[in-house]
């Protein structure tokens, strides 16, 4: 089987981990220049041939809506400059909390994503840590859904914690936190919220005991860290040694930065799936390039990916 050349594209939101990607790799991004029109219109350009490549083109997706329509662009300018197969990289898929209708009169934002990359030119998408699984079966091409703990069980047990107790901050995160705890073979804690409203937490509760106890809440992303924060202040009420996040997309917006700060975390650690806006001492951030690399040698050397998986216990 002859095995097409590859190239790797990025957008400009993420050309900071897009270079540590291609470095991991041992190739160069390929170029792309973006014309900006005076009322903010863009368009990019891929300056080389591509013609018959294995393209990747990668962005995540995080707000603003530009850097979607950027992704959707380079898509439809690889499409059209005859690329043999074009796969979307996201190393963070925007969008992914509109996944079902659960209130009259609203879309389904993360279906609405799916379908404009299809109609782009997508043949197959990589993603990490989607905000519910099953948003895959809203493509009807391949995607390759890969997983954070294949970064954060290396780093935890690198720490040599005793006394582990993994939590989720609430009910829809407990088989993530199941996961991790077996790998430890430690104990699961759940904290129960129930929202007012979008962002606001009318109350919390623990479910398990963390007396004396490391605790490590897992979970997919932080946005304006109230969830975190007052779960972390929780269990620190609770009785608990040490209280530590590994949360995959820090999104971190409003005065997330502020709560991180303020809260009884020891540290909250991230991936770079989007840039942080600011430093914090709390914060510390691991690197999915190694990882992204290794997905995109196998999916283009038509290899399995599931070597890159920790396996389940």
């Amino acid at each position: 089987m002859v095995i097409p050349d590859l190239k790797l594209i990025s957008g400009r939101c993420t050309q900071y981990l897009s270079t540590k990607i291609a470095e991991s790799y041992g190739q160069d991004l390929t170029p792309v220049e973006v014309m900006q029109f005076s009322d903010g219109e863009f368009e990019p350009v891929i300056t080389e041939s591509i013609r018959g490549s294995y393209v990747f083109c990668m962005q995540s997706t995080f707000a603003p809506a530009d850097n979607l329509m950027e992704l959707l662009l380079l898509i439809d300018a690889a499409k059209r400059a005859s690329a043999g197969y074009v796969v979307a990289v996201m190393p963070y898929f925007g969008l992914a909390r509109q996944d079902r209708k659960d209130k009259p009169r609203v879309a389904i934002g993360a279906k609405l994503v799916a379908n404009m990359l299809v109609a782009a030119g997508a043949q197959r998408v990589m993603t990490m840590d989607l905000h519910s699984p099953q948003i895959q079966g809203f493509f009807d091409i391949p995607v390759d859904h890969l997983e954070a703990d294949a970064i954060f069980i290396p780093y935890m047990k690198q720490l040599g914690l005793e006394d582990m107790v993994f939590a989720s901050p609430d009910v829809g995160g407990i088989k993530r936190a199941r996961n991790y705890a077996r790998q430890f073979n430690a104990e699961l804690v759940i904290c129960d919220k129930h929202r007012a409203k979008a962002n606001e937490i009318e109350s919390m509760r623990l479910i398990g005991d963390v007396s004396g106890k490391n605790v490590i809440l897992v979970d997919d992303l932080i946005d304006t860290g109230g969830t975190l924060c007052t779960a972390a202040n929780l269990i620190m009420e609770k009785g608990a040694k040490s209280v530590r996040a590994l949360i995959t997309h820090p999104v971190l917006s409003g005065k997330a930065y502020e709560k991180i700060e303020g809260s009884s975390l020891t540290e909250l650690v991230v991936c770079d799936t989007i840039p942080l806006k600011q430093q914090s001492s709390k914060i510390k951030v691991l690197s999915v390039a190694p990882l992204f690399a290794r997905a995109i040698r196998n999916a283009h050397e038509y290899k399995s990916i599931n070597s890159l998986f920790i396996q389940k216990k």
